[in-house]
């Protein structure tokens, strides 16, 4: 339903921009860029309660789960989110190059992607994990922090080659704040600031 993502600069578009001419021959060419730190499912946004005329014949309550409104997921997320994200401090991201996944978890292959270097974002990632679980195949151990350029196809013999041995000078930025993504209405959806927490 949602996803917690990193804002990218203007360089990382302009890259991938500059790389465009050898994404030839996939079936998917990205033109929306994006740097995932962490899905959200249905269940981490719905919420729960009882309902007196829910009983059962017997009269005991049933539990039931309630389908929230946009406007209601969003609320419940960021508030779960306060917790994971308490004392976050802004840290460091780098794209420093282009790699592939040959067999991806889920979808066509090949996957070429821009690389991401990022003790934070792996921190971060991983906390989240544990107040929301992981999504198996794609997040937890198995997470790779990337910025996907295109996928599947039949690319044009040596096109993943000519992808992965670009040289660009690295593209480093510090985050500040995290975006959460609304895939079904395409936009950000709300912004949340980081900030490391003081003592006082």
């Amino acid at each position: 339903m949602f996803s917690l993502n990193v804002p990218l600069p203007p360089a990382v578009d302009q890259l991938a921009a500059d790389l465009h001419p050898k994404r030839s021959g996939f079936d998917r060419v990205r033109e929306r860029h994006a740097l995932v730190c962490k899905r959200f499912g249905t269940d981490d946004v719905s919420g729960a309660g009882r309902d007196a005329s829910d009983a059962d014949a017997s009269g005991a309550d049933r539990e039931f789960t309630a389908v929230p409104s946009r406007a209601d997921a969003l609320d419940r997320l960021r508030e779960r989110l306060r917790r994971p994200l308490r004392g976050t401090a802004p840290f460091d991201v780098a794209v420093t190059g282009v790699d592939v996944f040959d067999a991806p978890a889920s979808g066509s292959a090949p996957v070429v992607y821009l690389a991401v270097e990022s003790e934070g974002l792996v921190r971060l990632h991983d906390r989240l994990c544990a107040a929301f679980g992981a999504v198996e195949g794609i997040e937890g151990d198995s997470y790779v922090p990337h910025v996907t350029l295109a996928r599947g196809g039949n690319p044009e013999p040596g096109a993943v080659a000519g992808l992965v041995d670009a040289a660009f000078e690295p593209i480093r930025w510090r985050v500040h704040a995290l975006d959460v993504w609304d895939p079904e209405f395409r936009e950000v959806a709300a912004t949340v600031e980081l900030y490391a927490r003081t003592d006082r």
